[in-house]
């Protein structure tokens, strides 16, 4: 296993929308392998393909306290969506820069695991953020752009004074 380099706002490679995986093999169990190992060393609680300059519909989640419960989604799909909660959500393609940032509070996702067998879950709070988040970054949105354009540009000038 080996940490990859995560791309960082405002890295254009974030924008691009990732592809179906279609092919379950050694490489894509390596990917993630080494996007969980990435994610805990950052430290985070998810990391999606797109961050780490892979752009399939791969995402790693553990939103466990002590990094037991890992989850890796293969083509994930929000099928259902209920509820509404407001969080304050960071991310690490925007380091030092934290929100809140509507989302629904319960959803509904299918995936696919590792071996490509299609797999169903349910998920509230946090973990239902967290995929949330992740599924957007599947699709070239990071949580920036959930705000508003007065607060995005303030974050982003926040942004450009922590890199320097």
């Amino acid at each position: 296993m080996s940490t990859l380099e995560i791309l960082t706002l405002p890295d254009p490679r974030l924008k691009k929308v990732a592809a179906e995986v279609t092919v379950f093999d050694d490489a894509l169990s390596q990917l993630s392998s080494d996007m969980l190992e990435t994610m805990y060393a950052a430290p985070g609680i998810g990391l999606a393909a797109t961050q780490v300059d892979r752009h399939i519909r791969l995402v790693v989640i553990d939103v466990s306290e002590d990094n037991t419960e890992p989850l890796v989604m293969v083509n994930p799909v929000i099928t259902e969506k209920d509820g509404m909660q407001t969080h304050e959500e960071g991310c690490l393609s925007v380091p030092g820069i934290y929100a809140k940032v509507k989302r629904a509070d319960q959803i509904k996702v299918r995936y696919q695991d590792l071996n490509g067998t299609s797999q169903e879950l349910s998920a509230e709070g946090l973990l239902a953020v967290c995929i949330q988040h992740e599924l957007d970054h599947l699709k070239g949105i990071v949580f920036l752009d959930h705000l508003s354009v007065l607060k995005r540009k303030l974050a982003m000038k926040k942004l450009e004074k922590i890199k320097v």
